[in-house]
């Protein structure tokens, strides 16, 4: 089987977990844990950087220490992981749903000034499957309406709009290092941000909002979560940071081999890149058109027989029962997506003779 996406290991993760393990640091506090933020905030060039248990509980801190709360609303992408919408939820808001552009799949920044209403609090861009939101016209939105922006780069670490890294942006972004993205930790997040206030918040609270008085015992002026990532898995993740810009030379010539090859398929539609932004193509995601002659979720059913593992695009939220009592736009586009949409085979591993036989069965020749 070709899998859709698996992580490398290759570097020096063995090494500095076993430092963590010969020296019983394997928990939530040890030098790694701050080496990692400090590595990572370096990588992207911005002030601050919180390690927390998950993408998830970055985002969830995010809106919380933005103060985004009970009859709040935040603007957001139907066509995504539901995890941004879910974290909006929790703090007591109510997402609105917002399309997406045919090219990029993300954000159609055009489609947000109609939906801000006195209640509109945050937009919440996810830079999906490696490509950024075009965050220029977005800043502009944010600022003349007062807006807080929440930067999904869970799937975009090292994507640029222009010279600047995706979640870096807008006023905090969130990343994933899940065992399918480009670096992993197992598990883990990072907030991110460059106003040091809302970075120290974010810290204070990720860790039980605790203070340690002078005799050692805790005091907790105000609620908090354990959102702390253990020293171990930090330590993966230093590793794994060393080899980042591999990673993505690696993904973008797979990207570009699989469009030589894809090319003249008839039916087919390629991700593309933006002349201002960098792709990093965490997923490799393409458009299987009427034209093409059988549908996406046929093609998926022939590549599965051909040992091939491939995925659809996210189902919109706004189609979930928790969410269909929403407000949103017109959502035309991300339901199309969400049909046509599929991703391919995009590990930093893998061969080309693999991507080869994927698009060897995508044009016909072997099925």
């Amino acid at each position: 089987m070709i899998p859709l996406c698996v992580p490398k290991i290759k570097g020096n993760e063995w090494k500095y977990i076993k430092e963590c393990i010969d020296t019983n640091w394997v928990s939530s506090a040890g030098s790694y844990v701050d080496r990692f933020e400090r590595h990572f905030s370096e990588y992207l060039n911005v002030k601050k950087s919180v390690t927390t248990s998950n993408g998830t509980t970055a985002l969830f801190l995010a809106l919380k220490i933005l103060g985004i709360r009970e009859g709040d609303e935040v603007i957001v992408p139907s066509l995504t992981f539901i995890s941004p919408v879910n974290t909006i939820k929790y703090v007591g808001a109510e997402p609105v749903f917002v399309d997406v552009t045919r090219d990029t799949y993300v954000m159609n920044v055009e489609k947000v000034v109609e939906l801000i209403t006195d209640k509109t609090k945050a937009i919440l861009p996810v830079h999906l499957y490696g490509h950024p939101v075009d965050m220029g016209k977005l800043l502009e939105i944010a600022k003349k309406y007062n807006l807080y922006i929440i930067e999904d780069a869970t799937e975009s670490l090292g994507a640029l709009y222009k010279d600047k890294h995706v979640g870096t942006i807008g006023d905090i972004g969130c990343f994933s290092f899940n065992g399918n993205k480009l670096i992993t930790t197992g598990a883990g997040g990072m907030l991110v941000t460059n106003n040091e206030e809302l970075g120290d918040k974010g810290k204070f609270l990720s860790t039980q909002a605790k203070i340690t008085n002078e005799n050692k015992s805790f005091y907790h002026p105000e609620i908090g979560y354990n959102f702390r990532m253990p020293n171990i898995l930090a330590a993966m993740g230093c590793a794994q940071l060393e080899d980042i810009d591999e990673y993505i030379r690696i993904k973008r010539e797979n990207a570009s081999y699989y469009n030589k090859l894809l090319k003249n398929v008839r039916g087919i539609t390629m991700p593309i890149e933006k002349e201002w932004a960098k792709n990093v193509h965490w997923l490799y995601s393409i458009i299987v058109e009427d034209e093409y002659g059988i549908s996406r979720d046929d093609l998926i059913k022939i590549l599965a027989k051909n040992k091939i593992e491939s995925r659809p695009f996210f189902t919109p939220i706004h189609k979930m029962p928790p969410y269909k009592n929403c407000r949103h736009g017109d959502l035309s586009i991300t339901e199309e997506l969400a049909k046509k949409g599929l991703n391919l085979p995009s590990s930093v591993g893998l061969k080309k003779v693999e991507i080869e036989k994927v698009c060897e069965i995508i044009s016909g020749k072997g099925v």
